[in-house]
This record gives structure tokens, sequence and C-alpha cells, in this order.
């Protein structure tokens, strides 16, 4: 493991390893816990009620790096990554975001050229949670015929590096940064040998997408749990705040998105189980959700006042990593016109 360059994250990381939040979802035979899908869901809700930043670690380890050597990786890939990986000795990290391509991935510049032995990879990728720490990176890059591929790439290869992104207001207990790539040789046995296109990297961010949804609800749970305490025991006029109609309002609805929310998350996790999810499905449950745990939190805040902005109380800061996770993995606005098309037929993406 990369203790020599994140020792910070090392005890956390072999918590979450241990408790099996790594790959839950992966077969026994290659580390995993071989949990279904719902189970998944729920260690992303509790790890997020937590901080959306842990979540986020355990997401992307799990449904961008896991998930994919799982799918796409040839048996080789498998039993060399797999079992590391679940256990927290290996790290890793997705690179499809560019600098200039975000929401349009398919407009990507990162790519690699045939070389006879090896693959040469350039290209930058940005706002990749995990870079800073990844001992692999799974990477997305287009080759000669223009298609897209998924390679591992090693840290330590000569040419890859992983710069920091400091100054972060959210996500904070999260390492993000950037993988540079200058003439990277990756050898030919790290390519995903059958995957061309968006469909795999799409895959990836479903599984993770899926996720999200159900990690978006933890945050709105211990926003609401933090209120609902206040609003006992914070006097005034003579009673608790949670004698007053307007605060029991706030309480009333917050409960009854967050079980709505929870039914949501419950039912896809049963199409999952059963591989009938759709991608317009899994859009639907991460934009709702997500937009439904900022506006508890701000909810909540109202209910503790003046205090709800201090470090005493969890609500600010899952309020400002909310802002991060209703923009990453597809925007709020984006998975609004993944529901459109679907339901129109029509794509307002061209």
């Amino acid at each position: 493991m990369a203790t020599d360059r994140f020792e910070a994250h090392d005890y956390y990381l072999m918590d979450v390893a241990e408790v099996g939040a790594f790959g839950p979802y992966i077969p026994t035979e290659y580390g995993g816990a071989g949990l279904d899908q719902i189970s998944y869901g729920l260690i992303m809700q509790e790890l997020e009620r937590g901080d959306s930043g842990l979540r986020s670690t355990a997401s992307v380890q799990s449904s961008l790096v896991m998930f994919p050597i799982f799918t796409y990786g040839t048996e080789e890939q498998k039993r060399k990554y797999l079992p590391k990986l679940a256990a927290g000795e290996m790290m890793g990290c997705f690179g499809l975001t560019e600098p200039d391509h975000g929401s349009n991935p398919s407009g990507m510049i990162t790519n690699i050229k045939d070389k006879g032995d090896h693959y040469l990879l350039n290209g930058a990728k940005m706002w990749i949670s995990n870079a800073p720490f990844a001992d692999i990176a799974v990477v997305w890059a287009k080759d000669e015929a223009g298609d897209i591929r998924g390679l591992v790439v090693e840290r330590g290869m000569e040419g890859f590096t992983t710069p920091e992104t400091h100054g972060k207001w959210s996500l904070r207990a999260s390492a993000t940064g950037e993988l540079v790539f200058a003439n990277v040789k990756v050898p030919k046995e790290n390519i995903f040998p059958t995957i061309k296109g968006l469909k795999g990297p799409l895959g990836c961010l479903n599984s993770a997408r899926y996720g999200i949804a159900w990690g978006a609800i933890g945050a709105a749970m211990d926003c609401y749990d933090s209120a609902l305490r206040y609003s006992k025991e914070r006097i005034q006029f003579g009673k608790p705040i949670g004698g007053f109609q307007l605060t029991q309002k706030k309480l009333a609805e917050m409960i009854t998105e967050i079980t709505k929310a929870q039914l949501l998350t419950w039912r896809l996790g049963v199409l999952k189980n059963e591989h009938r999810a759709t991608p317009a499905q899994i859009s639907m449950a991460k934009r709702n959700n997500v937009n439904m745990a900022l506006q508890i939190a701000r909810e909540a805040r109202q209910i503790h006042g003046g205090m709800g902005i201090t470090g005493e109380y969890p609500i600010m800061r899952h309020m400002m990593n909310l802002e991060s996770v209703i923009t990453y993995e597809g925007t709020h606005d984006i998975h609004l016109l993944i529901t459109g098309m679907d339901v129109t037929g029509i794509n307002a993406f061209q």
C-alpha cells in the first residue's frame, strides 16, 4: 500500500477494507464479499452518513476500479489486482474526465498508440478522486482508430504523475488530483481486450451512480438526526423548538423525503440484482436523491439556527460535500436531460 505517500489515509482505508466496503459485490474468489447490490447500497449509505468523501473513496475503489477490472478485464488482470484492491493493499482511481471534456467524454484527447510490444499513452485527466495516493489508474483513452479503450496504468510507470488538487472546500476527506501521461509505456497485457467505446466507462459510472443514490441518503439521514436532536434540546419561548408547528413541518417533510428516497433505491437495487436496472433509472435516482439530501441539509441548517454553521454540527460539512456530489459523475442537469430523453425519445444533447 502507498504508505510513503498518504500515511494519514492508511488507517481509515484499512478500516474500510476490513469491513468489506471495497468491492462488496465482487465474488469471494477474487477477494470480494460476494454480496448483492442492496447490500452494496446500504454500505454506501452508512459510509456517507459519516462523510461523502469517505463514501467517494470507497465508491471509486468499488465501482470505478474493481468493477471494470472484473467486468472487462482478463482473468490474469482479475487475479493480479482484485484481491489486493479488496483488501486495501492497493488503491485505485478512474481516469475519464479531462480539463476540456467533462459532460462530453466522447471528446477526450487522451490517446494511446500501438508501439508493437506496448502502448504509448499521452494526455491528462482531472478531478480524479484517489489520484494522489492511487497505486493504479483505470484510464480511458482513444486508440489510433478513434475507439475509446480502457487500460490499467500503474504508479511508477515512467511519465505518469498525479498532481494533487488543493484548496477544496468540498469533499476534503477525499484526496483529489490529476493524472498526467507523458509518453507512458503501458504493457499490452494491461489493456481491457474486448470493450470499446463509451459503453465501457459509462457502465462503470452506472454502478457508481447507483452507489451515490444510496450514499446521499446517508448524508441526509445524518443532517435529519442532528436537526431532530437539536430541536428537542433547544429551548425558545419556554419550550423545545421541536414543539412548534413550523419545526415539526420541516422534520416531517425531511423524514418523508428520506423514506421516499430509500424506497426508490431499494427498488432500484432489486432491479440491479435482477440485471434489469436501466441507465435512465439510475440517473433518476442519483439526481433525485442528491438534490433531496441538499435540500434536507439546508432545512437542517435552519433548524440549528446560527449553530448550524459551526463545526460542532455536521450540517455545513455535508452541505459543502453534496455540492460536489450533485455535480460529479453526471451533473444535476445532465441527469435531468437523460430522464427527458428516456420519456420523450428525443436526444437533447445534440
